[in-house]
């Protein structure tokens, strides 16, 4: 009996001190102060500081754990381990200098460190009486997302809630696209004489763009089945050939979409759909509707690629431009959009390299050589999160620049992962399925890794996730809410318009 009393009695004392030193531990690394000492970007407290988490109208203050772990009993000390140790690794072995404060500050990073329980823990009653009108619909749009089953969250709307961002807005923008015409205002478009590379000039503003002649020509569209990430959607490999045609040298930058905001915009939300066939006059066109926020996210416009914008404002803006400028630009085929980033080449990128010698692992290893796809592409690991003007790169064999990365981009083309398989060659100037639900987005973007920028590589529009966080109802035609990555660039067809010899 004394035997088992001499174990008892210091397991319970040793018990008794663990929960107790465990119980101190857990509280003295959940205040905000011992957040602070591992977290030491230099905006982090300042913005907290500043936001309605900080300073609320009950007087309660909001702490870092209650919005970045979730509540005790729901996952909370698994999740603060698993935190904890991660911020400790970063805090010894990392250069805080090198972190993108940025970046960490978008929502896509956001998500993952910001527990929806947390939100809802504090704010269980979604429709209090002093809910406004439109955020009484934005909560009840919020519940029907989540009954299906939607992966939609607190902070795709309320971001800006616990850190605060002065350029940050989910309200309608009504000063959007009022920026003011600063140089030489051209008077007619450009005129030409013989397929050759010209200079597009936008009548009554001051923009002017390049477009390239792209010479027709035969070439193994897809990828084979031995390239490194190759998709199954990506072949079987078609033999195709395109006709001569003129493409921009860069994707439609800000500078070019606000000179058609600016002729086309309406100050209502308009839901109408109509045939662009059938428009003659620039009067007639149904332009877009101001956005909600800034569909820029503050990277700056100018002549950074337009993000955004719809797959209908993409197609207004085409019809729009061949209306002032008497030609007809459209936007490009999947096959001419391939064949124009190869630049000749039947590699997996229009440069020397290897998907697999660019693709950076995740875990320890060699560190990769990405010296020569970094002088081509805008892609993850070189991008900061976001999008980037011309100069970032250099251009390919034909003379276009951001073919693959900065933005995706628009084609044509309904999407179909077997599109290559119902092909029957010979194949010329191919425009894909007849029909479809979503339509062929090519390139990748600024936050795509190595091997998603390969010139074969395919995705497609998703429009419903894309207007996901939209308030509006019905939702816009011309702005995506959750889309942020991909854009678009014209071709212009080489026919009589253009100065072709009949």
């Amino acid at each position: 009996m004394k035997r088992i009393w001499l174990f008892f009695v210091p397991g319970l004392l040793l018990g008794g001190v663990l929960v107790l030193t465990g119980s101190w531990a857990i509280e003295a690394t959940s205040t905000d102060k011992f957040c602070n000492s591992c977290h030491v970007h230099p905006q982090a407290e300042l913005s907290w500081k500043k936001s309605v988490h900080y300073t609320t109208e009950s007087g309660y203050r909001v702490h870092c754990v209650e919005c970045h772990l979730p509540p005790k009993g729901q996952g909370y000390l698994p999740q603060k381990a698993k935190t904890g140790l991660k911020d400790l690794w970063g805090y010894l072995f990392k250069d805080s200098a090198s972190f993108d404060w940025d970046a960490k500050s978008k929502l896509e990073y956001a998500k993952n460190i910001a527990p929806e329980s947390a939100c809802l823990n504090c704010h269980p009653n979604l429709y209090p009486a002093t809910l406004s009108k439109d955020g009484s619909n934005a909560h009840l749009y919020y519940d029907a997302q989540k009954d299906k089953g939607e992966d939609i969250r607190c902070i795709n709307c309320h971001l800006n809630a616990g850190h605060y961002d002065k350029t940050y807005s989910h309200t309608a923008n009504t000063g959007f696209g009022k920026e003011t015409v600063v140089g030489e205002v051209f008077t007619e478009p450009a005129k030409v004489e013989k397929f050759e590379s010209f200079v597009e000039k936008i009548p009554t503003t001051d923009v002017s763009f390049k477009m390239v002649a792209i010479p027709g020509g035969t070439f193994t569209m897809g990828s084979p089945d031995d390239e490194p990430y190759h998709k199954s959607d990506e072949g079987p490999v078609k033999e195709v050939t395109v006709s001569q045609f003129y493409m921009a040298e860069v994707e439609v930058s800000w500078d070019e979409f606000l000179a058609y905001y600016a002729q086309t915009a309406r100050p209502g939300k308009t839901a109408v759909k109509y045939d662009l066939d059938t428009i003659k006059t620039v009067d007639a066109i149904i332009g877009a509707t101001p956005p909600y926020g800034q569909p820029d996210q503050n990277w700056g416009k100018g002549k950074r690629p337009v993000i955004s914008a719809s797959y209908t404002s993409a197609l207004t803006y085409c019809k729009w431009l061949s209306i002032v400028t008497g030609k007809k630009y459209r936007l490009p085929t999947e096959a001419e959009w391939e064949y124009a980033a190869r630049g000749g080449k039947e590699t997996p990128y229009f440069f020397e390299g290897n998907p697999e010698s660019f693709v950076k692992s995740k875990f320890l290893s060699k560190k990769k050589d990405t010296t020569m796809i970094n002088r081509y592409v805008v892609y993850k690991e070189n991008s900061q999160a976001k999008t980037q003007e011309p100069s970032f790169v250099l251009a390919n064999p034909y003379g276009l620049k951001n073919m693959l990365g900065n933005v995706a981009e628009f084609c044509s083309d309904w999407y179909a992962p077997d599109t290559y398989s119902r092909y029957k060659e010979p194949l010329v100037d191919p425009k894909g399925p007849a029909k479809g639900t979503e339509h062929v987005v090519r390139g990748g973007s600024y936050k795509s890794p190595a091997d998603q920028v390969r010139v074969a590589a395919r995705e497609s529009t998703h429009t419903q996730d894309w207007l996901r966080t939209d308030p509006q109802s019905p939702k816009s035609i011309w702005w995506y809410s959750d889309c942020f990555f991909v854009g678009f660039r014209v071709v212009c067809e080489y026919d009589a318009n253009t100065g072709k010899v009949q």
